[in-house]
């Protein structure tokens, strides 16, 4: 019995040893499976990264290069610009080292490199080859959004689209391949954006003078049809189009600006320093009179040097709810206007001081009133409530400029008639 008894546990525990060497076998698959999923999977994810690196880099590229530097052309030479900057992108392939990326580039304007037209509302890319630059004024940036060409009009052109790979040389894997998997082929797809001027850099605006967006937009478009007057008045529907700014972003809404800050920034060499979009910027919509007298002095150096021509200027333009200036207002973008007037701080019932001559408008009569009536007629000139500009002291009287203007800022301000020199990423 004890021999019997004796043969029964070894032969138990040659079954145990049987067993185990089988739940280790199969533990080192899944060991295996675990390995190849960690390094290949971390692998695989510093590709995927350096592939997304080399499509951003071209999209931008591209996006940076969309438009001459008026804005008057769109430069199908941007496609060759983008895939070079991909192209001086590496990424990891089977080799064991980082050799540039894979661009399809066939006719510069096919498989990986496209310009087109990108559409927020939607999130989707409708690309094009079309190089018909669209106007952008009388219309809002919704309208101009909806602009892909599915009308039949020329699509409006805003961005280059890159997708960077690894296809001829696929991304490399390790472990993977006890289980049958080869290399992978990998891509990734960046689209560069180039819209509006919003952020601005150092020196991009010339007089710390902030626009309010309400008096340059009708019914939400942009327009260059009509003009508006600043004023540091009571009157709503003439004042408060515009106030002061001292381009302060740091802490702007403690106490706006003040005499000396303004005044020290008149005819220098405009925001020391960038001014960004969507943040508050200090203001001061009253009367500043040691500022309004350094204007003065610069209008009239301006017309010295250049004869009765307007005045051209780049200025940041702000939000003013009901048409009033505060403390501080956010940043919505940039506008470039012309100066046609400035009146002086005296008073001047006789209309003695109103223009005779100003750009292509010229009037002689010996009547100041008839002058002014002729001038404000010819340009447009009018109050938030769409009554004639009024002949007051101390006023400044604009017109939103409807010419192409060197790119400025970086993308993302509303559409003001400035296009932005710096693009961004949408996808």
């Amino acid at each position: 019995m004890r021999k019997a008894l004796k043969f029964s546990v070894t032969n138990r525990f040659a079954d145990e040893r049987g067993v185990t060497v089988i739940l280790v076998a199969l533990l080192m698959i899944v060991f295996l499976g675990v390995a190849a999923l960690a390094i290949d999977g971390s692998h695989l994810m510093v590709v995927r990264n350096e592939l997304q690196n080399a499509a951003d880099a071209g999209a931008l590229a591209g996006g940076r290069f969309l438009y001459n530097e008026y804005g008057t052309e769109v430069n199908a030479g941007a496609n060759a610009i983008a895939y070079d900057a991909a192209r001086a992108n590496k990424a990891l392939a089977n080799t064991g080292g980082a050799i540039p990326v894979d661009v399809n580039f066939g006719d510069g304007q096919s498989l990986d490199v496209r310009r087109g037209h990108w559409n927020f509302a939607t999130h989707t890319f409708t690309p094009s080859d079309s190089t018909v630059v669209i106007d952008l004024w009388g219309l809002t940036t919704e309208e101009l959004d909806n602009m892909d060409g599915s009308d039949g009009n020329p699509p409006y052109i805003n961005a280059v689209k890159v997708v960077a790979r690894r296809q001829a040389t696929r991304a490399a894997s390790f472990f993977a391949r006890v289980f049958g998997y080869g290399d992978f082929e990998m891509s990734a797809e960046a689209i560069g954006y180039i819209g509006f001027a919003g952020t601005l850099g150092p020196g991009e605006v010339d007089q710390p003078i902030a626009i309010c967006a309400e008096s340059i937009l009708l019914d939400g478009e942009y327009s260059c049809n009509i003009g508006r007057m600043i004023n540091s008045g009571e009157k709503v529907e003439s004042s408060e189009t515009g106030g002061w700014t001292s381009f302060n972003q740091d802490d702007p809404c403690t106490g706006g600006t003040n005499a000396q800050e303004v005044s020290s920034l008149i005819c220098g060499e405009g925001n020391p320093e960038m001014i960004s979009l969507g943040q508050p910027i200090a203001t001061n919509g009253g009367e500043i009179q040691s500022a309004f007298n350094n204007l003065i002095d610069c209008w009239q150096d301006h017309l010295t040097k250049n004869g009765l021509t307007p005045w051209n200027l780049t200025l940041p333009v702000i939000s003013c709810p009901e048409n009033n200036v505060g403390t501080c207002e956010e940043v919505l973008g940039a506008v470039n206007i012309n100066i046609v007037w400035i009146t002086e701080a005296g008073e001047d019932p006789g209309y003695d001081q109103a223009p005779t001559q100003m750009g292509d408008w010229s009037n002689t009569s010996t009547s100041g009133s008839e002058r002014w009536a002729s001038f404000v007629s010819h340009f447009n000139l009018k109050n938030v409530d769409e009554s004639p500009a009024p002949y007051a002291k101390k006023s400044i009287y604009f017109l939103p400029d409807c010419t192409p203007h060197e790119l400025k800022g970086n993308s993302g301000g509303e559409n003001f008639g400035v296009l932005a020199k710096i693009p961004v990423l949408v996808k």
